[in-house]
């Protein structure tokens, strides 16, 4: 608990920061976890380099995911189940597509291909991890916009997002 308290307190002291290094660590261990409890890859094969590069990626869409959310309660405010839900449909059906659609492509690109063979994964992978999504999100944000602070909604989604990081790095860097 006393953990929890420091996070928050450091989280309304510097929520640009904290959100930036929240998602970067979390995306990190999604990658850790895809490596070592998916891949069976061990200690000795760990890709160092492709950790860090998830964690870069988290660094980077932290801040976004937690921008859609102030947009997000601007176009939507209150806190209704209705409200609830019409925020869950506009995540959903707008953001989550758009997320998926630049960060497999973009972890292509840090990954070195070619932007022929980019496509071409991007088309083969896309459909499957965005029908992923829609087993996971829809009941995590719906639960997440009806029950949870604005300002902690980040921190909620970050917890999950361990799981579905797992599951992105494992998607985006199989061959």
């Amino acid at each position: 608990m006393a953990l929890w308290r420091a996070y928050q307190r450091a989280l309304a002291a510097h929520p640009w920061k904290v959100q930036v290094l929240t998602a970067g660590s979390l995306m990190g261990l999604g990658d850790i976890i895809s490596q070592q409890l998916v891949e069976r890859r061990g200690l000795q094969e760990h890709q160092r380099g492709r950790t860090l590069t998830m964690v870069s990626l988290g660094c980077g869409f932290g801040p976004v995911v937690g921008g859609w959310y102030k947009v997000l309660d601007r176009f939507i405010p209150g806190t209704t189940k209705v409200d609830a839900l019409k925020k869950m449909l506009l995540d959903q059906g707008g953001f989550a597509p758009c997320f998926l659609g630049c960060f497999l492509p973009l972890v292509g690109a840090l990954n070195g291909l070619s932007a022929q063979d980019n496509w071409a994964k991007l088309q083969r992978d896309y459909p499957d991890a965005l029908i992923t999504n829609y087993y996971l999100w829809p009941a995590v944000q719906l639960a997440n916009f009806y029950l949870v602070p604005l300002h902690y909604r980040l921190a909620v989604v970050q917890c999950v997002a361990v799981i579905w990081n797992s599951y992105l790095s494992w998607k985006a860097h199989r061959l």
